[in-house]
């Protein structure tokens, strides 16, 4: 079946979260509420979290460029400007009223006393809430990237979500590791502030045993996420309050369940097999070697397997290896 007809008849659409961390009205509304803390005595409120240099435009021109059947993309934020329709404009005028831009009020509707929130997990609890989004939708974070061309059954086939990840065996190490470290700081050096890292592993180990895993649990990893919109709604629906305490936390907190997980092992307990392998290129570029974009980008060449690109903390490296990156997907994306 050929790919247009496919996204015809089962569109696809992109929701992609995102935040400007250098606006000022965020900062001082972040500020308002770390009540007088510190950030550093809250993990989830580390500035890099929230920062954006221009990741956002790159995501969305991938889209647009190696995954054209997607029907609209939705760029979450929090009554800010991604300042995207310029170089949609010029590079893709065609799809410019395919891109919506989604307030969190919006979908925190009923729910508004849970914001303002600066909780990307809160954040994934509540995207299926938006108004038009099609059943079939992918999650982004602003970066994440496609680098080559994708067809709709790399995200679903026959309306089920692939699911791109591994099992693994519970995450016991972690999980003792983090109450030793909790009771040390708390009982014994008396930082009865302290909370702990709030764990990509454990936010998936929590989501499992929601849906009965005890033992081990399927592990995803930085990629875009295929959602199945009914499935994870109703679940929602039905367990409101479990909703409810996932997104009254302001910041990451360890308590809560990584929403994706849990749409995956509700997937798996439906029968879904869709399993696949990440096909993902991940970067992390702060304190690395001279040479270490280099060699990222020439494994993302020479890999043809490679579909996907996540780059974390952008903000934190050097410009030089800014410029290198953003200079190779200019070429990639062919907007120079």
């Amino acid at each position: 079946m050929p790919v247009t007809n496919l996204a015809e008849s089962a569109p696809i659409d992109v929701v992609i979260a995102w935040v400007d961390g250098g606006d000022p009205k965020f900062h001082e509304k972040l500020k308002h509420h770390l009540n007088g803390k510190s950030r550093e005595t809250i993990p989830g409120a580390n500035l890099t979290r929230f920062a954006s240099v221009n990741e956002i435009t790159y995501c969305v021109l991938s889209i647009l460029t190696f995954a054209p059947f997607v029907r609209k993309i939705f760029i979450v934020t929090d009554n800010q400007n991604p300042n995207i329709f310029d170089v949609v404009k010029k590079f893709f005028p065609e799809r410019l009223s395919s891109i919506t831009i989604i307030d969190h009020k919006e979908i925190f509707r009923d729910y508004e006393t849970f914001l303002p929130t600066f909780n990307s997990r809160s954040i994934e609890t509540m995207i299926w809430r938006i108004k038009g989004l099609s059943n079939n939708f992918v999650y982004f974070n602003d970066d994440n990237f496609l680098v080559r061309p994708i067809e709709p059954s790399d995200w679903f086939i026959n309306s089920k979500p692939v699911l791109r990840g591994s099992w693994s065996l519970a995450p016991a190490p972690r999980l003792f590791w983090s109450w030793a470290k909790l009771c040390m700081q708390r009982f014994v050096l008396r930082k009865t502030y302290y909370e702990p890292r709030p764990s990509f592993h454990i936010g998936q180990w929590n989501a499992a045993r929601i849906t009965g895993y005890f033992f081990k649990y399927f592990a995803n990893g930085h990629t875009p996420h295929s959602v199945n919109l009914v499935t994870i709604s109703t679940f929602l629906k039905q367990n409101e309050e479990l909703l409810k305490k996932n997104i009254r936390y302001k910041f990451r907190n360890q308590k809560q369940f990584n929403v994706i997980s849990l749409s995956n092992h509700l997937q798996l307990n439906l029968g879904n097999r869709h399993i696949a392998k990440p096909d993902l290129a991940y970067i992390q570029p702060v304190g690395r070697s001279k040479d270490y974009i280099d060699k990222k980008i020439a494994y993302c060449k020479k890999n043809k397997n490679i579909k996907f690109l996540c780059v974390q903390s952008l903000d934190l490296c050097s410009q030089t290896d800014r410029d290198k990156l953003y200079s190779w997907m200019d070429r990639m994306l062919e907007v120079n």
